[in-house]
């Protein structure tokens, strides 16, 4: 199913910055978004915990990055009223959904990374 620009009945082009799918691919293709989805996956998970998990993650950008999957539906944040709050994130069923199209990437790059560093040698010299 193709994305229409809104009121207009017309097809979104992915290229455009105001394409709605493209804003969405431009988020879910962010390395912290990949990783915060598949630290997730394991279930439930309080702030800190994520920030140890994923190594060089700012708490700027695990904030931001955070707040974003929440707002497009792939995760619920759940304060628990104690002092401090705790507060903790779980993948909704749209989040689960994204499991698999990370997995698949992970799984080309496990089968191409030789290829990889060896191009990158080869570009070094």
């Amino acid at each position: 199913m193709r994305t229409l620009i809104e009121g207009s009945g017309l097809p979104a082009d992915i290229y455009s910055a105001k394409c709605p799918t493209r804003q969405v691919l431009d988020h879910i293709a962010g390395k912290w978004t990949v990783l915060i989805v598949d630290a997730l996956a394991d279930g439930t998970m309080r702030y800190t915990e994520l920030r140890k998990r994923i190594d060089g993650i700012s708490q700027k950008m695990l904030t931001q990055t955070l707040r974003q999957l929440e707002t497009d539906g792939f995760l619920t944040r759940t304060v628990h009223p104690t002092v401090p709050p705790r507060v903790e994130y779980t993948l909704t069923d749209l989040g689960h959904s994204l499991r698999t199209p990370i997995a698949a990437l992970r799984d080309w790059i496990e089968s191409n990374i030789n290829l990889i560093e060896e191009a990158r040698r080869s570009a070094a010299r």
